[in-house]
């Protein structure tokens, strides 16, 4: 690498990312530097990382060129790729507009989960952006979470990503959640799962942790907090495809505060804010440092 490279940082709800804008997809990121940028003490410090190309320019997402312009090409702290982020989203959303890309409004955003529809709400009306999240699905089968000697049914959800949604009495239960929380049986998540650990907090409003694969406990989730309201509702014997009328949860995170609404039609949106907080430059000599 001969030049310096531009990165942002920015969060939704706390949930943090280094966002890498490289339209014609010509910056490689092995995983080793993408764990070397979210380093949080020898880096610049991120959950993961938002590289933001056109979706025409990148192997993954040309087939998605002709309904979205862009392609999130999202990879978790510790370098792994992932399908979907949705907190990602939203601070992928917010960058396009800041660099002139988009307006208020709606657009579409490619990502491995799908095309993901987002709406930029006006400043004067708050500024937070919706996203349009895709139904969640509930595959079948027991599975079990365990922290220490506690151990909780889980409830299997997947919202393009795969999430065991615990609810429990009081959120320290949780432990640390610095390290995977052991699940049983292996085969209901071969590639690993999310985990999150819900307590109640009155009607229709919840509290969560989150473990999120490849990046240890975070201080949001999106398409956790999805999950957790999919999860939240059937508990309560809430379903809006039986009833005609949407859901709407209110989920507290470490970071701040998402409204999930599903709709009778199983789609599901998230809505909160997005913000950017710094921009700059990330040295090439630095880069071929970490890089093996």
């Amino acid at each position: 690498m001969s030049t310096r490279i531009a990165f942002l940082k920015g969060h939704g709800t706390e949930n943090d990312f280094v966002i890498i804008p490289d339209p014609d997809n010509a910056i490689e990121l092995p995983p080793a530097a993408v764990a070397a940028l979210c380093d949080r003490r020898a880096g610049i410090g991120g959950d993961g990382l938002l590289h933001v190309v056109r979706s025409a320019a990148h192997p993954e997402a040309r087939h998605l060129a002709d309904r979205a312009e862009w392609f999130m090409d999202y990879r978790n702290g510790d370098g792994s790729v992932a399908e979907m982020c949705g907190n990602g989203v939203r601070v992928f959303a917010r960058y396009l507009q800041r660099a002139g890309h988009v307006g208020e409004g709606d657009l579409a955003v490619a990502t491995r989960g799908g095309v993901k529809t987002v709406h930029i709400a006006k400043a004067e009306s708050g500024g937070d952006i919706t996203v349009a999240m895709g139904k969640a699905q509930l595959p079948e089968g027991d599975v079990t979470v365990s922290v220490g000697d506690h151990r909780w049914p889980a409830r299997n959800v997947n919202m393009g990503n795969p999430h065991a949604v615990v609810f429990v009495d009081d959120l320290s239960e949780a432990g640390h959640l610095y390290d995977p929380p052991p699940f049983s049986p292996a085969s209901a998540y071969p590639d690993g799962v999310n985990v999150e650990f819900v307590a109640p907090r009155g009607e229709r409003h919840v509290a969560m942790r989150v473990h999120e694969r490849g990046a240890g406990e975070t201080r949001s989730c999106g398409t956790g907090a999805c999950a957790v309201a999919v999860a939240a509702a059937r508990k309560d014997g809430v379903d809006p495809a039986v009833t005609g009328a949407s859901a709407i949860y209110t989920v507290d995170l470490p970071g701040g505060r998402l409204v999930i609404t599903e709709r009778p039609d199983g789609e599901i949106e998230m809505t909160g804010g997005a913000v950017i907080v710094a921009e700059g430059e990330i040295a090439s000599e630095w880069l071929e440092t970490v890089l093996p």
